[in-house]
């Protein structure tokens, strides 16, 4: 009988930000449980981040009230999200997070945007416009179903 080897991070394996991010997600889940996790804390995240992140998550973020108001706003990894029936199903993965090159709208398992047997589950952004958010929006209401 064949023996499988699982895959494992370490924390060694991760860098400082990707250790501070899990530290924060583990708070982050403390305070979604106690009912912390609030629309609040999304808002606070938004207003932390430099001018180009903050434009696309302000858009993000009214988009997703004005289309999906029953999506719950909280915080994940640091990150500002939006969570149906207790999990995550969309985020935005801000570039200065991590000091790449864009963001990231990303959207978890939950999200009914398949298609076939492959479909997108993230979508590099780099500026909030209409065509953004058109396209954003249409995003938004397949992934709520």
């Amino acid at each position: 009988m064949a023996t499988s080897k699982r895959a494992s991070t370490t924390t060694s394996e991760l860098s400082a930000d990707e250790r501070a991010a899990v530290k924060q997600a583990a708070a982050e889940a403390k305070r979604t449980k106690a009912g912390k996790n609030t629309e609040q804390d999304v808002l606070d995240a938004i207003a932390a981040m430099d001018d180009t992140d903050r434009a696309i998550a302000e858009g993000l973020h009214a988009l997703v009230r004005e289309v999906a108001p029953e999506l719950v706003p909280r915080t994940w990894y640091g990150f500002p999200a939006y969570a149906k029936d207790g999990k995550v199903l969309l985020f935005f993965q801000f570039a200065g997070k991590f000091k790449t090159r864009y963001g990231h709208i990303g959207f978890q398992d939950t999200a009914q945007l398949d298609d076939g047997t492959m479909w997108p589950t993230a979508y590099a952004i780099t500026a909030w416009n209409a065509a953004t958010a058109k396209a954003v929006e249409t995003l938004i209401r397949r992934a709520v179903g």
